[in-house]
């Protein structure tokens, strides 16, 4: 049974327009993309000495199961040459499951919805754009009244691309 999820595609190092291009193309081994964001330009989060941020997000209709989804990312990842540095570091490629379905998921690996995106308009400003009524499963918010209420101070700024 198909679930949709939502994926968060960010890079910072080389060519990054490329490299979220590049997953795209190849998050569908994991199932059907249906909707992609605009690519946003957006300043660093915890670690702010790097350079700016391309970011977007895909609505992905998949029969993988979290976990499952978890490795295929980590897949594309390592293909693309990621290099987990430290956290929150530069990257060529970071793919992050948002949500899935309306499930939540808390394991030693993965914890969906995405433990952080509630607070990060990087992630709320192309998620809404794409999904504004998508309902987060834990605060029973829509991603468009989380980015109503968001106070993160991080310009997003919407890139031709």
């Amino acid at each position: 049974m198909s679930v949709i999820a939502y994926i968060g595609l960010g890079s910072n190092m080389g060519d990054k327009l490329a490299a979220c291009r590049r997953a795209l193309e190849l998050l569908t081994r994991a199932g059907r993309i249906n909707r992609v964001s605009s690519f946003y330009c957006t300043e660093p989060v915890g670690y702010p000495d790097q350079e700016m941020f391309l970011n977007a997000v895909a609505e992905l209709e998949t029969d993988l199961s979290p976990l499952a989804l978890l490795a295929a990312c980590h897949v594309i990842e390592e293909e693309l040459g990621r290099n987990r540095m430290f956290r929150w570091g530069p990257r060529t490629i970071d793919l992050d499951i948002l949500l899935y379905g309306n499930q939540v998921v808390n394991t030693g690996e993965l914890t969906i919805p995405h433990p952080l995106m509630a607070e990060r308009r990087f992630v709320l400003t192309p998620l809404c754009e794409i999904a504004p009524a998508a309902v987060h499963p834990v605060s029973k918010k829509t991603v468009s009244h989380l980015l109503e209420e968001l106070s993160d101070p991080h310009r997003v700024v919407r890139c031709e691309a």
